[in-house]
């Protein structure tokens, strides 16, 4: 029998990860807490997701791939906890099923949110604001639905926090049939700019390209900081390949310059990122040495 080497068998454990969706992961930075908290998971068609992809790409890499042939990607939110407060970024997809028969979507579910918070400690009355990278249906989530068997919405004692530029055009929302989450989320609908602190250690940053006003969030603590790029990045095999737009964005040669630059920061010491639909390595650190992948996971 050949031998197998410690790092074949660490990188078949990350293949592994690559094609399931990611259950409760944690990590900490320094004083603050930043957990996934899972609401479901995406199946997505690869050729029609990433466009500038061949079979030829996607033969070479079935890791990223479910049985089916589809890209698998998660489903959730990022909670960020500091001493006894909470922030809620991003909020899934809610308890709800929906599959096209064509294009990049093959089927989208969620509903499990409440049961992560409940799992991590947490109540939803514990979040003090929700923040969002953007308003696509599956981040808006919980943010426009009630609490299971309640009338009230999940989180209607908190504020939720959009960029200015993406709520002014939330008119585009409201264009592919998001009118009723748009109405249900806007009296507590509170806008920030570019550069704001809105919680400790995390600030706000504007990047347009996968929509007019997309954030992202900057975490800091502990000598360490995290990077919750939110749809700047669909899938891990985008680190390795920047120009690969997904058809999802708004603007693909902007988004592309920017995917640039993200990971550009994303290998400088001390960073982490966080890719809200990678599939069970949504932490992890940019390693460009052409040794593998250049995404690998972080655990701690």
């Amino acid at each position: 029998m050949a031998d197998v080497t410690v790092d074949q068998v660490s990188r078949d454990a990350q293949d592994e990860r690559r094609s399931r969706p990611s259950g409760i992961r944690s990590i900490l930075l320094g004083d603050t807490k930043v957990s996934y908290v899972p609401d479901g998971d995406v199946r997505l068609r690869p050729l029609p997701l990433l466009q500038d992809t061949t079979d030829e790409v996607w033969a070479a890499h079935p890791e990223y791939l479910d049985a089916d042939g589809h890209l698998v990607g998660s489903i959730g939110s990022l909670l960020v906890e500091h001493g006894d407060r909470a922030l809620l970024i991003d909020a899934g997809f809610g308890p709800r099923t929906y599959g096209a028969p064509e294009g990049p979507l093959a089927t989208i579910h969620g509903g499990a949110l409440p049961q992560g918070l409940a799992e991590l400690g947490r109540r939803p009355q514990d979040i003090e604001a929700v923040a969002f990278t953007h308003l696509h249906v599956d981040h808006l989530g919980w943010a426009s639905l009630p609490a299971p068997g309640e009338d009230r919405l999940l989180f209607a004692h908190a504020d939720l926090l959009v960029s200015g530029p993406e709520w002014e055009r939330r008119d585009l929302l409201e264009a592919q049939g998001a009118s009723e989450q748009v109405a249900a989320m806007a009296p507590q609908v509170r806008t920030i700019t570019d550069g704001q602190e809105i919680f400790p250690g995390v600030r706000v940053r504007i990047t347009p390209g996968h929509t007019v006003g997309h954030a992202e969030y900057v975490i800091t603590g502990g000598g360490r900081r995290l990077i919750a790029f939110g749809d700047a990045v669909h899938s891990p095999i985008q680190i390795d390949h920047p120009e690969w737009s997904s058809a999802f964005d708004h603007e693909p040669a902007l988004t592309a310059d920017h995917r640039h630059r993200l990971v550009a920061e994303l290998a400088r010491p001390d960073t982490i990122g966080f890719g809200v639909h990678f599939a069970d390595v949504v932490f992890g650190r940019v390693h460009r040495d052409g040794d593998g992948p250049a995404w690998r996971p972080v655990d701690a």
